[in-house]
């Protein structure tokens, strides 16, 4: 079965930088990725290179920035009062979720002194082409409610346990 909309893709992946310097890799996890093709669930320009293939394939992929998690924007490097970190010990470095404009944002302390913290709101991976080699595992036609979550069911839940909402 090709990977097409509407189908849960699982697949492994090894993602690389520019230097070759491994940055993730579901293998050594022992943890496939699974996605519900067609519903933005991982990387537009990655959905597009795995379209059309099927399970047993391997191909190589290299994003670019662009493609990938954008441009580093300077913008997003900025100074806010040290009260705004709920914790008492900061170190260059640590990484914290917050609330943003378009969800949720992954925020990077890079200086600290006694009433500022200097942060970058860009994506850690933001600047950077990004090299996936990916094998495909399985393609399966996506289940109903699957297709109304929008991403595919954990192994262990069944269908009769995801209450079906339905337009008015």
């Amino acid at each position: 079965m090709m990977i097409a909309p509407q189908r849960v893709v699982s697949l492994h992946y090894v993602l690389s930088d520019d230097c070759g310097q491994v940055l993730d890799d579901s293998k050594r996890r022992q943890q496939p990725l699974e996605y519900l093709h067609g519903h933005d669930n991982i990387l537009a320009g990655l959905e597009h290179a795995l379209s059309g293939h099927e399970a047993g394939d391997a191909i190589e992929v290299i994003l670019p920035p662009a493609e990938a998690y954008g441009e580093r924007d300077e913008a997003l490097v900025r100074e806010v009062g040290r009260d705004a970190f709920p914790v008492e010990v900061l170190s260059p470095g640590m990484r914290f979720q917050s609330p943003g404009d378009d969800g949720p944002e992954i925020v990077t302390v890079l200086d600290v002194s006694d009433d500022r913290v200097r942060i970058d709101t860009n994506h850690p991976l933001a600047g950077q082409s990004l090299h996936y080699r990916l094998e495909v595992l399985e393609v399966r036609e996506a289940g109903r409610a699957e297709l109304a979550k929008g991403h595919p069911l954990p192994p262990d839940v069944e269908p009769s346990q995801v209450e079906d909402r339905k337009a008015p």
